[in-house]
């Protein structure tokens, strides 16, 4: 891939995991919580698996290697994937997507005490309480719910927020994990598989603990299975291969500045595509989160 290749990707990459919250917000409209995560997930393990076989690469057979895939399974994958589902079931899909960036802030905090390279500096300092002020702007919002829905808003809000605090968890992890065994394929084959297999079993299993039952496939509208069915083609199998060839191309910093566009192009296909309320408190929120970014990331 050349330089110019990869930088497409990049901005490719930024359109289709900042639409990622838009499918989501339609596909909770008839799905369950685990099961939109699960449907997502399976194609996605089917579509990596086979990169990865062919690609020769296969899973790890020692207890530290799939200790690894299961532990970036749950954390980075299970419990996010589905806090940010049944969050976006009360919070509207660019809210969402603003709020999910500030796993790159705690990415900040958690990296410093992981790593020699990371430490805590002045800016990252600046940073942070700009971030986080931008999340107190942004939670102090007047819901754009009904009166005896707000709770619930709120309650998705940090359910999001919580999401993006198991994302800097697991990418702080992976990173040692893919320094020392595994192979980035091998790390998301597994991770997605890991995945599909929990949340398959609580989907069905949710029911008998008062939870919502998995919704009969031929019940649902074209809108809702082909957002569930592009989720896990477009947004979680074919993204995951874009920004593994960007990572070998650009650099895995370069390319994690993707973190910055994704709330930008929810909040805008939320405003055009869901008419979803956009004010100038969130627009003051999104803009210290994603500058509170930049800010933290900065290096002199």
């Amino acid at each position: 891939m050349t330089t110019g290749r990869a930088w497409a990707g990049f901005w490719a990459l930024a359109l289709i995991w900042g639409s990622s919250f838009l499918f989501i917000r339609i596909g909770v409209a008839e799905l369950s919580t685990f099961q939109l995560v699960f449907i997502r997930t399976a194609i996605a393990a089917i579509g990596l698996n086979v990169v990865a076989f062919v690609q020769g690469r296969r899973w790890p057979r020692d207890a530290a290697g799939l200790g690894d895939i299961a532990f970036l399974g749950v954390v980075n994958t299970v419990i996010p994937f589905t806090l940010i589902t049944w969050g976006e079931k009360t919070v509207e899909s660019g809210l969402a997507s603003v709020l999910q960036g500030t796993a790159a802030l705690f990415t900040l905090v958690l990296a410093h005490f992981a790593f020699a390279d990371e430490r805590i500096t002045p800016w990252k300092v600046a940073g942070l309480i700009v971030g986080f002020a931008g999340v107190v702007v942004l939670g102090t919002r007047s819901p754009t719910v009904a009166v005896g829905e707000a709770a619930g808003h709120v309650a998705g809000q940090l359910a999001i927020v919580v999401a993006a605090f198991c994302y800097a968890v697991g990418g702080v992890y992976s990173r040692k994990a893919i320094q020392l065994r595994l192979a980035p394929v091998v790390v998301a084959a597994g991770t997605m598989t890991v995945t599909a297999v929990i949340t398959g079993v609580l989907a069905y299993l949710a029911p008998l603990v008062g939870g919502a039952a998995p919704a009969p496939l031929h019940t649902l509208t074209p809108r809702v299975a082909a957002a569930a069915i592009t989720l896990g083609v477009l947004n979680t199998f074919v993204a995951y291969l874009i920004f593994y060839s960007i990572i070998a191309r650009l650099g895995a910093s370069r390319a994690s500045m993707v973190t910055y566009a994704i709330p930008a192009v929810g909040l805008a296909l939320g405003t055009v595509f869901l008419d979803e309320p956009f004010d100038l408190q969130l627009l003051a929120g999104a803009v210290m989160i994603v500058g509170s970014i930049g800010v933290g990331n900065r290096r002199w």
